[in-house]
């Protein structure tokens, strides 16, 4: 592998393929704005001009998001919302109606997940993932299409899904089916939105490692000694890549792509061995003992 060097490097933090200003006079929801990928999604939107509007169950994670998008020069408002809840999903809608007039984009970001081994899952465990990553993408779509054709404006929708909505996820069968979920979801919302002029496509992230990883899955990564070695790019995503690609989809220029789920993960998801490796089952991958009941 010495002699292979993998996928460039992307340009620096602040550029953009996109003309400055291309989302001025916006305002763009993401949910579970206030970490991670969300925050690393909202604060391209800001560079770009939009007025930014951050939901979050948690006070911590809304302040946060919005000292790091405030620091692009975007204007920022934070809603508390469970998105499980239709009603606190229309309460903070109506926050930022208030503040910037309707929003022009949602990004469906906020999503639960963690590892555990199918047989170990409770059912509390099994519901709460799918209510979040599922139930929540859904009601904060409705909410924001139903607004929207009252108005009759167009408008853009961007999930953010998982690879393993094609393949499954042995050790994420709940998020695994969520995501699932979601996916369809792109492709059965674009049909029916598309006449009123709303756009619904995906998003699917591969590795782009961050502070905000939960501990279960920063544990994960830590069994694997080298992370770029491990991606046919031979590195990992840079959020602000992932960012790029969420602005474009929203973009005017990327008015007739709708139905699509656009996977950034350098050709990872399609890596396949020549021959199979001998089968590790998930309790070992994560260190766990054998099952007791």
């Amino acid at each position: 592998m010495s002699e292979f060097k993998g996928l460039p490097e992307p340009p620096a933090l602040g550029a953009s393929a996109l003309p400055a200003g291309t989302f001025a006079g916006t305002a763009v929801i993401v949910t579970g704005g206030g970490t991670g990928l969300g925050k690393a999604i909202a604060g391209e939107f800001g560079r770009l001009g939009a007025a930014i509007v951050l939901l979050s169950r948690k006070p911590e994670h809304l302040e946060a998001g919005r000292t790091a998008v405030a620091a692009t020069g975007a204007r920022v408002v934070t809603a508390s919302c469970d998105i499980r809840d239709a009603a606190q999903i229309a309460a903070a809608f109506d926050v930022a109606e208030k503040e910037f007039g309707l929003p022009a984009v949602l990004v469906n970001n906020a999503a639960a997940n963690f590892p555990v081994p199918a047989e170990d899952m409770s059912p509390n465990a099994w519901r709460t993932v799918v209510d979040i990553t599922l139930n929540g993408t859904f009601f904060c779509s409705r909410e924001f299409a139903r607004r929207h054709m009252a108005a009759g404006t167009p408008g853009s929708i961007i999930n953010i899904g998982a690879t393993y909505a094609w393949t499954g996820g042995p050790g994420f069968a709940h998020s695994a089916a969520a995501k699932a979920g979601v996916k369809n979801m792109v492709e059965t919302l674009a049909v029916e939105w598309g006449p009123a002029g709303i756009q619904v496509n995906g998003l699917v992230p591969g590795l782009f490692p961050h502070d905000d990883m939960t501990a279960d899955i920063q544990g994960n990564l830590a069994r694997t000694n080298d992370k770029d070695i491990c991606q046919p790019a031979l590195r990992v995503g840079r959020l602000r890549e992932l960012g790029w690609a969420a602005t474009f989809l929203a973009s005017p220029y990327a008015r007739f792509i709708s139905g699509h789920t656009l996977v950034v993960d350098g050709a990872n998801w399609q890596r396949r061995n020549l021959t199979n490796p001998p089968v590790v089952t998930v309790r070992d991958q994560m260190g766990r003992g054998p099952f007791v009941p």
